[in-house]
């Protein structure tokens, strides 16, 4: 694990100087050693870098950047669970990730008001007072970050609650950090319940997968669980429709199909990854020209407020 940009640049052999690193942030570099043999050693614009270093670019005002880009605190009935969106709300079951994203919409969300164990008692008494929500999605942070223990105790008070049929994880920790992801416990438990299973992993680009990906996103399918991904559309990094392709090819390779690629969430600090909207629909026209349909992910924002994802759509 990689806290700080000098090791890094040690281990990568780079010059700081180089790559216009910031030791000092308010969000802490944080790689963990999976991802890390990921990275190409030597090289500064290695895309998977790109996604992990601190930049002074992060300092700039960004117009219309702000530190909740996606409303969450507006829509935020108790500690821990964010209601959005009709028949399923997202609990915040931990407030660490294994790494630490450059362009995450929530770098600046209060974790220590709203996501501690503390809170799971009341937001599990919200959910089964509403027999109107059927599916929970457990976010954070990152809740594969979690023991074990812990998150098998939180879903199995999931599961009590009669009319969730549905339960949605989603984890960037299977791709960036798969020998720390849970396995024992959970597959067991995930072989027979009686919920519906959805894992919704994070991936950028097809170097963050790797053998060890692989064997482990191979045991949550055969355990039951249905593998989709989600990407975000990073300038730099992925924001073209061959990086692109080759990311569906790979993803499909170890089981998983494509879910969203999603415009960046205008959060304070990303703007240098920001893509337009015309380049980003110039990409998906290359991309439908190139791929069956279920390898296409919808391109899509989150707008604060709204019902739910906005597609992004030619005109």
């Amino acid at each position: 694990m990689s806290k700080s940009v000098t090791e890094l640049c040690k281990i990568l052999n780079l010059s700081k100087d180089e790559i216009d690193g910031v030791e000092d942030s308010a969000f802490p570099l944080k790689v963990p050693a999976d991802f890390l043999q990921q990275i190409q050693p030597g090289n500064g614009n290695d895309p998977l870098l790109k996604q992990v270093l601190p930049l002074k670019d992060e300092l700039k005002q960004g117009t219309g950047f702000s530190q909740d880009p996606v409303g969450d605190l507006l829509k935020n009935p108790t500690p821990s669970l964010i209601h959005k969106y009709q028949g399923r709300v997202l609990l915040i079951a931990s407030p660490k990730c294994d790494i630490h994203c450059r362009y995450c919409f929530r770098r600046h969300f209060p974790y220590q008001e709203h996501s501690n164990q503390r809170h799971w008692q009341k937001a599990i008494e919200t959910i089964a007072a509403d027999s109107s929500i059927h599916e929970v999605i457990l976010s954070g942070g990152d809740p594969m970050s979690l023991a074990e223990n812990a998150l098998l105790a939180l879903i199995e008070q999931i599961e009590k609650i009669p009319h969730i049929t549905t339960l949605r994880i989603h984890s960037r920790t299977p791709i960036v950090a798969p020998s720390k992801a849970p396995k024992t416990r959970l597959l067991t438990w995930a072989k027979q319940s009686r919920l519906n299973k959805v894992l919704v992993v994070h991936c950028n680009h097809k170097n963050e997968l790797s053998d060890k990906t692989a064997e482990l996103l191979t045991q949550y399918r055969n355990s039951g669980f249905h593998l989709l991904n989600q990407s975000v559309l990073l300038k730099g990094v992925n924001d073209s429709a061959a990086t692109l392709q080759e990311l569906s090819h790979a993803l499909f390779e170890q089981g998983v199909l494509p879910y969203y690629l999603h415009q960046l969430d205008k959060v304070q600090g990303a703007s240098h990854f920001e893509v337009s909207d015309s380049g980003a629909l110039q990409i998906m026209q290359q991309l439908r020209a190139q791929l069956p349909g279920y390898l296409v992910p919808k391109l899509v924002r989150e707008v604060a407020g709204e019902a739910n994802k906005t597609p992004i759509i030619d005109l």
